[in-house]
């Protein structure tokens, strides 16, 4: 990963600072429903207000595809993030124009200002260079701490870095450093723990990771496709019989590159997918035509759980089983809270994120205790298939 500017290369006081954050939280009845964003975004706005600059705030909100959608307005936001603060934030009608400008022009030092909705403009997501100006014209620098968006090549995430002088803020920097130790420059033995429905999904994930990584465990609807195309019988479970080729290509390929795939040697099987279905675990070669694997088994958990002992980076995506029923979260709980132990031992870094990750690592109350967890979804994914992710390479200097 190449070297960014951060807030400790920067001298905020005084200057308009245009943060591109992510403030893309979830709202019912005109209410913010999960502050989590807010939270964790508090540190870079706090830091840049104390010190005396002038914070603009730019984020998207929806899919309003440039037109003025009343129900995607920031409005609500601005006021949750202020509660979060325990400060007073502002907000200004518009992102770019004479509403912006006004309100930019009669900011004080130390003053926070929730600009309306980037998405409202097409030229947003189109990156357009006159709206990039529109935006530049608000500011004297750009940071940004929307890692979840460095995905996407938009004005307020790409174009702008080009235009002002650009850092990246708190969140986006920790992010940075965790993902760069955790695949870029890690420590080895590293193990991917990788789970989720479908390799059709994870191809170019899967196609990363091998090259990277020295043990890939593969848990969920994913494994049975590999168990499958090994010639495994994996009865009526989700399973996609299609990429039996592509499985085996990957196996073989992992074995070339001195990559250890660890696929579950025993199973949790039910007659189907509800909560109280009957349910018992079975060694792989036995499901019945008749069950489907919901969950690894206990003697796939123990030697997960002891092969996390013997690593020493840890990257996390996707559940082992169909965790959002009792009792198929066992596995994904039972391993996750082996890493968590692994990590406040001192022997493990661990890092988690994507899809389903976050959601399950919550469930089985570990979230806390891993060295990282992402909650940049598409953008953490995007990492993982090893792709260039567009607002973090434009702040590369």
């Amino acid at each position: 990963m190449s070297a960014f500017s951060t807030l400790d290369d920067l001298e905020p006081a005084g200057k308009r600072v245009l943060l591109r954050a992510d403030l893309n939280v979830p709202m019912a009845d005109g209410k913010v429903t999960d502050r989590t964003r807010l939270e964790r975004l508090a540190p870079t706005i706090s830091e840049l207000a104390d010190k005396g600059a002038r914070v603009l705030i730019t984020s998207h909100f929806g899919r309003p595809k440039g037109q003025r959608v009343p129900d995607m307005s920031l409005a609500p936001v601005a006021q949750a993030l202020g509660e979060v603060l325990g400060r007073a934030v502002g907000f200004a009608p518009d992102c770019i124009g004479d509403a912006a400008m006004e309100a930019s022009a009669s900011m004080a030092d130390g003053q926070i200002l929730v600009l309306e909705n980037a998405r409202y403009h097409t030229g947003e997501e189109a990156n357009d260079p006159q709206f990039v100006q529109s935006l530049a014209a608000l500011a004297d620098v750009y940071v940004n701490d929307a890692f979840s968006a460095a995905h996407r090549a938009h004005a307020s995430t790409e174009g702008i870095a080009h235009v002002l002088p650009a850092y990246a803020g708190r969140l986006m920097q920790a992010e940075l450093e965790a993902l760069g130790n955790a695949l870029e420059s890690p420590q080895h033995p590293v193990m991917a723990v990788v789970g989720g429905a479908k390799i059709a999904s994870k191809l170019d994930l899967l196609g990363n990771l091998i090259e990277r990584v020295d043990h890939l465990a593969i848990g969920g609807g994913m494994a049975n496709t590999f168990l499958n195309a090994m010639g495994i019988d994996v009865g009526k479970s989700l399973c996609e019989h299609d990429m039996a080729e592509t499985a085996l290509e990957i196996i073989k390929r992992a074995d070339g590159l001195g990559c250890e795939i660890i696929l579950p040697s025993d199973v949790v099987i039910a007659p189907e997918f509800k909560e109280g279905a009957p349910s018992r675990t079975v060694p792989i070669d036995a499901v019945p035509d008749d069950q489907m694997i919901l969950d690894i088994g206990p003697g796939t958990i123990r030697a997960l759980s002891e092969k996390l002992n013997q690593v020493r980076t840890l990257v996390w995506n996707g559940p082992l089983g169909a965790f959002e029923v009792r009792p198929f979260d066992a596995g994904t709980v039972q391993v996750a809270i082996a890493a968590a132990e692994a990590t406040e031992a001192g022997g493990l870094l661990s890092v988690a994120g994507g899809g389903d990750t976050v959601a399950a690592l919550n469930h089985a109350g570990v979230s806390e205790r891993f060295s990282y967890v992402s909650t940049a979804g598409g953008a953490f994914l995007e990492w993982l298939e090893g792709k260039a992710l567009p607002g973090v390479a434009a702040l590369s200097r």
